[in-house]
């Protein structure tokens, strides 16, 4: 009997405890009020990096996981879901090539996090000249990205049922958000329209989120999708991965983006060294689709400027004045070359280890990923991910959005042409204006600190286009153990 009173109390004592944990877990799971997910006092953000010094060198967001480039580590557990009262539902539409859609589908996560929304799985370009019928599932792990952004926001495969009528009716309000904005923009003109609408379509996705001047939280949680939740499903995960490993087992590579395909000669208007059929063709092809609004363009000029893709001739003569060996393996990473074999022959008599995806691969193991121009495209994204050497022949998407990759895997080299001088030196040696021990001093001084060392992004205010792209050096998110003056 003398053992009771102890009996009771520790009864007392694990009753109170569950009550007070019953209490703590409902006051938790209560939906948040609406406020933009920027606080006044930080460290709460959209980034799922709270409470971090990000001036500390040592910071890096992959500190906080392991799912980037490892496929051969175990799942991560489950998030905790993020929750909050939504306050409505967003679509999106992206348009263009894989890497325009990949950086905005992270500006449209971004977005939705901002306004408390909840995000319907993007859907993929398919009326674009490629007309790749791909679904959003078809490129990238779904699964992989939900779960890892659900700390984050809400994202769903599809809207509820009960907003049938309004998508497939006339009910649905579709706009193209204006480029290049801040997120005051977001709050201020297009959450009003989506707390009305209850669902609010983007009809275009490219560049609608600034470069610069956006909270810290914003553009840490842009490379966490870019670098942790976009990952390519694990077909064309393995695909890449066997591709690498072949080239890997023969040692270094060097991985040339060489876009010299027809559709970016026809709306570039860039025609030097084609033949007068070929810039009949190009012409004729630009007319052709009513959506490309420049039909008349001066090719010499814009080459003249730095504005057009090198040709794979000179693309030779650049390779071998960088110093690249003969015996190199280089990969080729682009679509069907304009022009074929005819094009490509003096690179390849110059660099005879040239080598491409269908080269490497079976005709077996391509053909599930032929006429999805997308699924091939990310293939080479892997492949120049893990080059040694990664030297693009125009500054477009893929070339900047890999920049940026590679610098996040460590700065990696990545050596950014200078077009415009390139233009100039090659003239004058082809001229025999200079001997090939000037010209190759020229090359190699201009590109010395052009290899993706830590630098900040130039930023020129009100001229988004001209500045450096935020995905080709997202310096916010990178660790920077030295910074090079000048270096790009």
């Amino acid at each position: 009997m003398g053992r009771r009173p102890g009996v009771r109390t520790w009864v007392l004592r694990v009753g109170t405890s569950i009550m007070a944990w019953t209490v703590l877990m409902q006051l938790t799971s209560m939906p948040q009020v609406w406020q933009p997910r920027i606080s006044r006092s930080w460290p709460v953000s959209c980034s799922g990096s709270r409470g971090r010094d990000l001036n500390s060198t040592n910071y890096s967001i992959l500190e906080s996981t392991n799912l980037i480039g490892d496929s051969k580590t175990s799942p991560p557990a489950l998030l905790p879901r993020r929750v909050y009262k939504s306050n409505g539902y967003l679509l999106v539409s992206c348009n263009g090539g894989l890497n325009q859609m990949r950086a905005a589908i992270c500006d449209m996560v971004t977005i939705a996090c901002y306004l408390n929304l909840t995000l319907v799985v993007p859907e993929l370009d398919k009326r674009s000249f490629w007309a790749d019928p791909s679904d959003f599932g078809d490129i990238f792990n779904v699964r992989h990205f939900i779960n890892s952004l659900r700390d984050e926001v809400k994202i769903v495969k599809s809207l509820p049922y009960k907003f049938n009528a309004k998508v497939y009716g006339k009910g649905l309000l579709s706009i193209p958000p204006v480029s290049w904005s801040r997120e005051t923009y977001y709050l201020k003109q297009i959450l009003p329209l989506i707390q009305k609408h209850k669902v609010l379509h983007f009809n275009k996705t490219d560049a609608r989120l600034a470069n610069n001047f956006l909270p810290i939280e914003l553009q840490l949680l842009r490379c966490r999708v870019n670098y942790e939740a976009l990952k390519f499903t694990p077909q064309i995960e393995a695909l890449g991965d066997k591709i690498i490993s072949v080239l890997r087992k023969k040692g270094s590579f060097v991985v040339l983006h060489l876009r010299y395909e027809m559709d970016m000669l026809s709306f570039s208007g860039c025609t030097h060294g084609c033949s007068d059929g070929e810039i009949n063709e190009l012409t004729e092809m630009r007319y052709a689709y009513k959506w490309w609004k420049e039909k008349e363009i001066d090719s010499e000029t814009k080459r003249l400027e730095g504005l057009c893709p090198l040709t794979p001739e000179e693309m030779t003569l650049v390779l071998q004045a960088l110093g690249i060996p003969r015996d190199t393996q280089i990969f080729i990473a682009s679509g069907e070359i304009y022009g074929g074999e005819r094009r490509l022959a003096a690179l390849k008599a110059a660099f005879p280890k040239i080598v491409r995806k269908e080269t490497l691969l079976s005709s077996n193991e391509l053909n599930p990923f032929q006429n999805h121009s997308t699924q091939m495209a990310a293939l080479d994204y892997l492949v120049s991910i893990a080059s040694d050497i990664f030297i693009p022949s125009y500054d477009g998407n893929m070339a900047r959005v890999v920049e940026g990759h590679r610098r996040y895997k460590g700065f990696r080299k990545t050596i950014t042409l200078d077009r415009k001088l390139l233009v100039e030196l090659l003239d004058q040696y082809q001229e025999e204006r200079l001997s090939w021990d000037q010209f190759k001093s020229a090359v190699n001084e201009v590109h010395q600190n052009r290899i993706g060392l830590p630098s900040a992004r130039n930023v020129i205010p009100g001229r988004p286009k001209e500045e450096d792209y935020f995905y080709a050096n997202p310096h916010e998110c990178l660790v920077s153990p030295r910074r090079s003056p000048g270096s790009r």
